[in-house]
């Protein structure tokens, strides 16, 4: 099965977990900016979680499903249609041969997911089939969707099988079959506004004055037009460094968050840099990453202070949220 890419949409791209393993090598994990939604989205339609989706930004895409496919949308920024008919997100949704799919943007939330039932099936490169648009890697040729083009999908699993047919039988006069029931409203981070955003304390957290410490931790911060896929800048307090220091670069991955010179403070995203030589205030936790992921310019934010031990609960029930619903999908299939 392809689907037909009849308009692109501001920022679509093909998008899995990332590209792990090769750091070492000044190649970026990249992939999906918010992991929660992509996951939620694949789950729903039998996917293992890290099987590629569409990440669309703020405006979608306009595509064309060329065989009946089993589909969900997840994450936020938009509304898709088909027929003229809304399509529920977080619900597995069956669309017929021919079926056009078309998005209206919203003031909530960034970015919406769409995957179908085998994943998107381009192929791999370094293991991942992410786009990294700087480097021109994995996806579609390494770039953006283009009018015009084709996206394969693999095979269904069994349980996307099941799903499908069940969904099937079910099918009315409209112009898709959605699932009566659907993901719980807690795994959608769009819908989280002017989000807490828990931090634990960067490498040089210390060497910051005890005033921009104070403004970090109880200012709001507001995300920047300068912001992409590599970092989001923060407009907000400057952030000063209590005496000058020379520092060498060093690791850096999503989520930590630099203080250039200037004072100005930068989230490192999905598509960070693998080093950097800038002071780290902070790090963002694991589970309050796919919250910035949702958050476009012009969004406030505020860094709330936590300890390891809450950040690895966070993690640990996020994931643990993940693995209930995907054998909630598997009791709705009868499986």
């Amino acid at each position: 099965m392809t689907i037909a890419v009849l308009e692109p949409g501001l920022l679509s791209t093909v998008q899995d977990l990332g590209r792990f393993g090769h750091r070492r090598h000044g190649v970026v994990v990249g992939g999906a900016m918010d992991r929660c939604s992509h996951a939620v989205a694949n789950i729903l339609v039998g996917n293992d979680p890290g099987a590629a989706t569409v990440e669309m930004t703020l405006m979608g895409a306009a595509l064309r499903f060329e065989a009946e496919a089993l589909i969900a949308l997840a994450g936020g920024g938009m509304r898709g249609a088909i027929g003229g008919e809304a399509v529920p997100v977080r619900r597995p949704v069956l669309v017929p041969k021919g079926a056009e799919l078309r998005f209206t943007p919203t003031n909530i939330g960034c970015r919406t997911y769409l995957a179908v039932a085998g994943g998107i099936a381009v192929p791999p490169v370094l293991g991942s089939r992410s786009t990294y648009l700087r480097a021109g890697l994995g996806g579609l040729g390494g770039r953006a969707l283009r009018a015009g083009d084709r996206l394969p999908a693999g095979a269904p699993s069994a349980l996307g099988e099941r799903l499908a047919k069940l969904l099937a039988a079910e099918r009315g006069d409209g112009p898709f079959a959605a699932a009566g029931w659907s993901a719980a409203a807690d795994l959608d981070p769009s819908l989280r506004r002017s989000p807490h955003v828990r931090v634990l304390p960067g490498l040089q957290a210390t060497a910051f004055d005890r005033d921009s410490l104070a403004a970090f931790h109880g200012e709001r911060f507001t995300i920047s037009p300068r912001s992409d896929r590599m970092g989001y800048r923060l407009d907000g307090p400057e952030l000063r460094l209590s005496q000058p220091r020379d520092l060498l670069s060093e690791a850096v991955t999503t989520g930590t968050v630099q203080v250039p010179p200037e004072g100005k403070p930068i989230v490192l995203m999905a598509d960070a840099q693998t080093t950097g030589g800038y002071p780290r205030i902070a790090q963002v936790i694991d589970a309050d990453l796919p919250v910035l992921g949702q958050l476009r310019p012009g969004d406030m934010l505020r860094f709330i202070p936590v300890g390891l031990a809450e950040a690895e609960t966070r993690r640990r029930q996020a994931r643990l949220d993940l693995r209930r619903l995907a054998a909630g999908v598997a009791v709705h299939a009868g499986i």
